[in-house]
């Protein structure tokens, strides 16, 4: 078997879990909700319910948006017609709210400016039940609620979603807990009215899916986003062959490969995926590797690494085939505009590596400008029991630094919202 499909496909069953011990037999008894709870409730295991209360206090904080250095950039992002068909999005979001129930409706929407925004998270535990959840919908209102997601994203992007959806569904027959964790464990939040002339949005999130959408006019922020996978090739059953993410670890292998040894010595901040050098708090349980996941929406991340503006010709290509892997969910134009934006940053655009770099070798990396952070990262085992982080294990993510998440840099440039507002974690 060739050693990517070793790392990546079936390998990930000689790391199956005992179906038997409590934690599975008492998950297989729970629902959701009765799951989220008793995680909240019991405060067992420890550090996750530390990640809990440790999340709920970094929601309190007024947002400020990620940095480099702790101070937000002003005008870096504009208004802007990047294409977007709006009628169509607006037509898919009209036709949900047609369908269901007043209670239904009350339970979906939230103010534009709602700092709910802020509360997805990307375990499979509801830590933040809003909005509908489409595995307690019936069929025709979850098909709604999936046509204004293919309404918004592009073909390809859909697609990606789409998969991923349906590799948590097979997680969750894997460990035999399919009303935890299954194809449509996921919430649908709107933020403000579907208009085709005001600012409004959407939150779409579950495990190892995480999607916020603002909308304004024919321009789009799909930002933050979280995508992960465990594992990551579906390799049995009706979606048998569904996989996500192995272009995004191929691209960032070949990048760190085609350095020259100054680049590569330059690149890798850190030789181990859990060096003794890191300092504390750079790896953690949940995120490991990972700076810019769930809630830390003011994360202060310095610039590490090379320069992509210094890389050659064939460097900046595979940077390039990277940041349009992470920029698939955009629709064409909406894609082509804010590569373009990426790209005037090439000369304060960092490229870093954690751990090896050979064809065998689990990973992490960040590309990280004014304009965008993405990361990708090799994960040890949550449901399987690979203590070292595998190629079947991966999450990434990409973040708008300087405001720019959830359109918040956008937002004083729309008329009528010029005045803006403190984004602090109390409920509207």
């Amino acid at each position: 078997m060739a050693a990517e499909d070793q790392h990546s496909g079936g390998a990930y069953r000689q790391h199956l879990p005992d179906l038997t011990i409590p934690r599975f037999t008492t998950m297989q008894k729970q629902d959701a909700h009765e799951y989220a709870a008793a995680f909240k409730e019991s405060g067992v295991p420890p550090w996750l319910h530390g990640l809990y209360l440790h999340w709920r206090n970094l929601f309190q904080e007024p947002f400020r948006g990620v940095t480099n250095d702790g101070r937000v950039r002003p005008d870096l992002f504009t208004l802007r017609d990047e294409g977007m068909p709006i009628d169509a999005i607006v037509a898919s979001a009209d036709a949900l709210l047609a369908q269901i129930t007043p209670q239904q409706r009350a339970a979906l929407s939230y103010h534009i400016d709602s700092p709910e925004w802020r509360s997805w998270s990307n375990p499979e535990f509801l830590l933040s039940h809003k909005g509908l959840r489409l595995d307690e919908l019936t069929p025709p209102v979850r098909d709604a609620c999936l046509a204004l997601l293919e309404a918004t994203l592009s073909p390809e992007g859909y697609t990606k979603a789409l998969s991923a959806m349906r590799i948590n569904g097979f997680l969750g027959d894997l460990v035999a807990a399919p009303r935890v964790m299954n194809e449509f464990s996921y919430n649908l939040v709107l933020f403000g009215a579907p208009s085709a002339a005001a600012p409004w949005g959407f939150s779409f999130y579950g495990h190892h899916l995480c999607l916020n959408v603002f909308l304004y006019k024919t321009q789009v922020v799909v930002s933050p986003w979280f995508t992960g996978a465990e594992p990551n090739l579906i390799d049995s059953g009706p979606y048998r062959g569904t996989r996500i993410l192995q272009e995004e670890e191929r691209l960032g292998l070949r990048l760190m490969q085609s350095l020259g040894a100054d680049a590569q010595r330059a690149a890798q901040v850190y030789a181990l995926l859990r060096d003794p050098a890191m300092p504390e708090g750079r790896w953690n349980h949940d995120d490991q590797r990972h700076l810019c996941g769930a809630y830390r929406d003011n994360r202060v991340v310095p610039y590490e690494g090379v320069v992509v503006g210094d890389m050659g010709p064939e460097q900046k290509e595979l940077v390039r085939g990277i940041l349009r892997e992470y920029l698939l969910y955009l629709p064409e134009r909406a894609r082509a505009v804010r590569m373009a934006e990426i790209e005037e940053w090439f000369g304060e655009t960092y490229f870093c590596w954690i751990g090896g770099f050979g064809d065998e070798d689990a990973f992490y990396y960040r590309i990280q400008s004014p304009v965008v952070i993405v990361e990708f990262d090799h994960h040890s085992g949550v449901f399987l029991t690979n203590k070292e982080p595998a190629k079947f294990h991966i999450h990434t993510l990409l973040r708008t630094p300087n405001g720019g998440d959830y359109g918040m840099a956008l937002r004083p440039l729309i008329p009528g919202m010029e005045q803006g507002f403190i984004w602090k974690g109390e409920r509207d």
